[in-house]
């Protein structure tokens, strides 16, 4: 009989972390641009929560891919739930669309993942600084149409409002995949004790499924208070 894979309760754990953060963040930026409540989402402490949340996924998807035996599988599915989000965003919110986005990025990086698995963590992490750094330099540079906008090479009318290109985080996702190849290299938890229940757990479980859901629900929340 196959055995089913036991999943390592920490990176669940740090997923819910962050599908916590991103809510709280979205649910600040909805109250700005939909309802013009004077709260700053581009700056300070919510500005770096949005980030943090968009961090610890890229990290934690490199990890996973490390582990992961189907990451054809879950990159591709991840790229058309962005193309899905893309599509309904510039039906539902003209002018605030989302163009490679927090999915598409996760979901190109998954399938770029096997260009990099053999690598030894010390050159992945070097690679990813030289991401990192080259993503940094491009930062203020355009070009004259958008094809390169997913290397983080957009035209100066490039407009998304959730826009994570290749360089520079990529970077990110290799020092996930390093950390995978130390950290998880029996592909078992860091800790000998697993918690009976976890509420962050569960929603690092479910964690795509709340990603695709959380918008219309805090959308309709304030429909309904407002």
């Amino acid at each position: 009989m196959k055995s089913s894979r036991v999943r390592i309760w920490e990176l669940d754990f740090l997923r819910g972390v962050a599908i916590l953060l991103m809510v709280i963040f979205h649910f600040i930026y909805d109250l700005n641009a939909f309802y013009q409540v004077p709260i700053q989402y581009d700056q300070g402490l919510v500005y770096y929560i949005g980030k943090a949340a968009a961090t610890l996924f890229i990290i934690i998807a490199g990890i996973s891919s490390s582990l992961s035996r189907s990451n054809i599988k879950r990159g591709i599915k991840l790229l058309l739930w962005g193309m899905v989000i893309t599509l309904a965003t510039a039906i539902t919110v003209p002018g605030s669309n989302i163009i490679f986005g927090i999915l598409h990025f996760l979901g190109a990086s998954i399938l770029l993942y096997p260009l990099f698995k053999r690598q030894k963590p010390l050159l992945l992490l070097f690679e990813g600084t030289v991401i990192i750094l080259a993503g940094i330099a491009l930062d203020n540079i355009t070009i004259s149409n958008n094809w390169l906008a997913p290397l983080g090479l957009p035209a100066e009318d490039f407009v998304s409002v959730d826009y994570y290109p290749l360089m520079p985080w990529f970077g990110l996702f290799l020092y996930g995949v390093a950390w995978g190849q130390i950290l998880y290299h029996d592909k078992k938890s860091l800790f000998y004790f697993r918690p009976r229940y976890s509420l962050l757990s569960t929603l690092g479980k479910h964690s795509l499924l709340i990603y695709l859901i959380h918008q219309p629900v805090l959308l309709l929340f304030f429909y309904l208070i407002f």
